[in-house]
């Protein structure tokens, strides 16, 4: 019985090391595979998974985060354009001031020398 288990630690040992010279001869090898290895290893791992329901959890709490700074981020631009939509309502109202004063003096200069020319011609 312990030579079974001893030839079934050789093999492990062996294809572990096939592994790895596999994993350093080719150096594309992703993570996935890595911790493929790690796991038929049969040695305890230092990767404990979580409950699923707790890393759903988590992961919604984190979107629910970045949601509400998104949100926040979008209410301070929104403020923003309200205050520039504000800003451009002075600005035009001003320069419809301005235009009615314009139009206003160049009546009165029309006016001015419509009677100049009057008495030019008088």
């Amino acid at each position: 019985m312990t030579s079974n288990t001893q030839k079934s630690d050789e093999n492990r040992s062996k294809r572990k090391k096939e592994m790895e010279n596999e994993a350093s001869e080719n150096p594309q090898l992703s993570s996935l595979d890595k911790t493929d290895l790690a796991f038929s290893e049969g040695s305890q791992s230092l990767y404990k998974p979580e409950p699923l329901e707790k890393v759903l959890n988590e992961m919604n709490k984190e979107i629910k985060n970045l949601l509400s700074k998104y949100a926040h981020i979008l209410r301070q631009r929104a403020a923003m354009d309200a205050s520039y939509v504000q800003e451009l309502d002075g600005i035009l109202k001003e320069a419809r001031t301005i235009e009615n004063h314009l139009k206003q003096k160049r009546e009165s200069l029309k006016q001015r020398f419509t009677v100049i020319a009057n008495t030019l011609q008088s």
